[in-house]
């Protein structure tokens, strides 16, 4: 894939984001060839957009997420839209919407590019907060027959959409937080559940795949980004009309409604 093919995808996904639209597939010459490649063109998205970079996602830290998003490792993407709760956005300004119940990491101080590796510690003493979450998740490409290759979802940032977190969980360390079950009700009705000690072991696992990840590539992470770790509850689509509660018991609620 040559470098016209890469500005030029990279174009076309930024300008799906700024008209908040989505389409179906993608032409063959469009499709990054690797997962390298589909990066790369992830960060010129971000040069086309010139919008700062609020936070990561990461997702399919475990092999039943891998299957479902067609993937052999974990992925990432950045985000450009972080919010508290409560939340409130239109289905129709948004691109395949999925609600996901996550625990979100505040950085207190950069995760440069270096050398060595980072290690837990290392991540988990450069974490300023952690909150409970939801991502509503977004993807740029409808999900039809005509649905692209892994690579081009990774170019689209691995289908970023919007974090939206509550305050952040006091003594967070000494806690619980794997063996915390969080759910995810629509109008009061309890429709997944699950644990990070399930999903994820811990929610800095990820976080500590991912400074890795991106120390490795040149890319590093910065002071006051917002990470979603990974979904506790897997994919759900919304309907227009409906509320959704990230409920994580002694640790907080978030709420975001879709209108």
């Amino acid at each position: 894939m040559d470098q016209t093919a890469q500005r030029e995808l990279a174009r076309l996904l930024a300008s799906l984001r700024r008209e908040q639209r989505s389409q179906s597939g993608l032409a063959s010459h469009l499709v990054p060839p690797d997962t390298a490649t589909a990066y790369r063109i992830a960060g010129m998205v971000s040069e086309e957009l010139g919008w700062p970079v609020l936070g990561w996602k990461i997702a399919a830290m475990k092999e039943e997420m891998q299957q479902a998003l067609r993937t052999d490792s974990p992925i990432y993407g950045r985000v450009y839209f972080v919010k508290e709760t409560p939340h409130s956005a239109v289905h129709a300004a948004l691109a395949s919407p999925i609600p996901e119940v996550e625990y979100q990491a505040k950085l207190g101080h950069d995760l440069p590019p270096r050398d060595k590796p980072y290690t837990v510690e290392e991540v988990t003493d450069a974490v300023a907060s952690l909150h409970p979450g939801l991502e509503l998740a977004e993807c740029r490409f409808i999900h039809d027959a005509s649905f692209p290759p892994l690579p081009a979802i990774l170019a689209d940032g691995a289908g970023s959409g919007t974090i939206v977190y509550g305050p952040a969980i006091a003594g967070w360390r000494t806690r619980d937080i794997a063996g915390q079950e969080a759910t995810l009700s629509s109008d009061g009705r309890v429709r997944r559940k699950g644990t990070a000690a399930a999903a994820l072991d811990h929610p800095m696992v990820p976080l500590t795949w991912l400074a890795n990840e991106l120390s490795r590539t040149g890319v590093g992470m910065k002071e006051g980004q917002m990470v979603s770790t990974g979904t506790l509850t897997g994919m759900l689509a919304p309907k227009s009309g409906e509320t959704y509660v990230a409920d994580f018991g002694p640790f907080g609620s978030v709420t975001v409604a879709i209108t």
